[in-house]
């Protein structure tokens, strides 16, 4: 199974992803989709069993999660990146940046609840944290490898909603810029997790005693928290 989408009548659209690294089926939910991430060989019979197992608390997860609508009343409060809106008097929609701060400025006779709209808005919003992400985590990265002696070959950061980040074989390390909507702490378990696995692949005993000798042990403790937050606003 390398991959595959389709739609579910109650879950909406789902995501299955396969990955060499995985032990056993996780399923997150996301406001977008909901993802499967599987190991190698698994059959989609398998993955029909966990979702029907978990259906009920997944139709739940779902509701929690869904997107909340953008308007005068939005904002976003994060640590490395907060976002306001605005009444103006112009006809227009206007939108102003600086390192860490977005704020939109929109017409009296804006409609919130034009889908259009709606669109458009998330798109401004996902620019503005690309652009910032760009400048922020890039030394954020560079300052703990450096710190922990854990060189790594390259870094992209992309507008992942499935993970928080990625690390290849060859030490190339993904990270999603939804990482500004996370406190300062968790973006750096973040970073950690990613540059563990330049010394360890797979998510071993092993991975997670490098891990936790990052993190003053306590990685597993993070992890947990790590799972109220979701790549999304």
């Amino acid at each position: 199974m390398i991959g595959k989408e389709y739609s579910d009548k109650e879950l909406g659209k789902i995501v299955i992803r396969e990955n060499t690294r995985a032990r056993r089926i996780v399923l997150r939910t996301r406001p977008e989709a909901l993802y499967i991430t599987v190991p190698r060989g698994v059959q989609m019979h398998e993955v029909q069993g966990a979702i029907e197992k978990f259906r009920a608390r997944l139709i739940r997860s779902k509701k929690k999660v869904e997107r909340k609508r953008i308007d005068l009343d939005f904002t976003i409060d994060a640590e490395f990146f907060k976002l306001s809106l605005v009444r103006g008097t112009q006809n227009k929609f206007l939108s102003y940046s600086e390192l860490g701060i977005t704020r939109i400025v929109c017409p009296p006779t804006a409609n919130f609840d034009d889908d259009e709209l709606q669109a458009w808005l998330r798109k401004v919003i996902e620019e503005a944290l690309r652009k910032n992400a760009k400048i922020i985590l890039p030394s954020r990265i560079d300052n703990l490898s450096k710190l922990h002696k854990l060189p790594y070959e390259s870094l992209k950061i992309n507008s992942s909603q499935g993970r928080w980040g990625s690390c290849s074989s060859r030490k190339s390390i993904n990270l999603s810029y939804y990482l500004l909507l996370l406190p300062s702490y968790l973006v750096d378990y973040v970073i950690l997790h990613e540059l563990a696995h330049t010394k360890e692949m797979s998510h071993s005993d092993r991975f997670w005693t490098i891990l936790d000798g990052l993190t003053q042990g306590r990685a597993l403790e993070l992890r947990k928290e790590l799972r109220n937050y979701t790549t999304s606003f």
